[in-house]
Order: C-alpha cells, then sequence, then structure tokens
C-alpha cells in the first residue's frame, strides 16, 4: 500500500504562487501515472493534472499555462507548481497513484490506487 502525504497548501493573495509536494512511500512510486485533483465546496471533484510514469503531462483547460506538475522519481515526490492563482483555484487539493496502465481517458477516480489526506489552497481576491 502506498502512503501519499501531501504539503505546501496555504492563503495565498490572487496572482500569487504556490508548490505542492507530494511524498509516497513504497515501491510502486516510479511505476505508476500520479495527479492532482481538487475538489471546492459546491463543486464536483475534478482532476488538475496528470503526469505519466515517463513524464508526459496533461491539464484541465482551467489551469492550461499557470500550473505545472512534475515529478522526481529518485525522491518519490511529485510536485504542483501554481503561479498566477486566481479565488476560484481555492480548494482542498489531492495527491493520487493510479493503477498501472492506465491511459489519459480512463485517469478517472476509480482508478486511483491512493489518495493523500489533502491540503487546503486559499486564493484571496
Amino acid at each position: 500500500q502506498v502512503q501519499l502525504v501531501e504539503s505546501g497548501g496555504g492563503l495565498v493573495q490572487a496572482g500569487g504562487s504556490l508548490r505542492l509536494s507530494c511524498a509516497a512511500s513504497g515501491s510502486m512510486f516510479s511505476l505508476n501515472a500520479m495527479g492532482w485533483y481538487r475538489k471546492a465546496p459546491g463543486k464536483q471533484r475534478e482532476l488538475v493534472a496528470a503526469i505519466t510514469s515517463g513524464g508526459s503531462t496533461n491539464y484541465v483547460d482551467s489551469v492550461k499555462g499557470r500550473f505545472t506538475i512534475s515529478r522526481d522519481n529518485a525522491k518519490n515526490t511529485v510536485y504542483l507548481q501554481m503561479n498566477s492563482l486566481k479565488p476560484e483555484d481555492t480548494s482542498v487539493y489531492y495527491c493520487t497513484l493510479f493503477r498501472s496502465g492506465v491511459s489519459w481517458a480512463t485517469m478517472v477516480s476509480r482508478n486511483v490506487l491512493s489518495w493523500g489526506q489533502g491540503t487546503q489552497v486559499t486564493v484571496s481576491s
């Protein structure tokens, strides 16, 4: 069982930046795709960014050009650099580990093996 621990959330003004980190235990990290979901009150959970084991990335349209997902397999860590933050980015952000063999189309919550505990990001206007 892989455990995921997020850090780096907080309160920031609109236009500011934050970097989220997710440290993973276990040997599966380097072999599987990883993702960052977010969930805001009254809104559906959404996959914000994902990265394959080989480093290919994908983003939801609302964060393209502002967020960057990356991974350091030597450190078992995945990052989410968030720039030009907007109040609508306010959410709890969750790090996830996907099952092996997922494609972009199948990176959905039912294929998540492990969830982090979540970290709050609040963007003030």
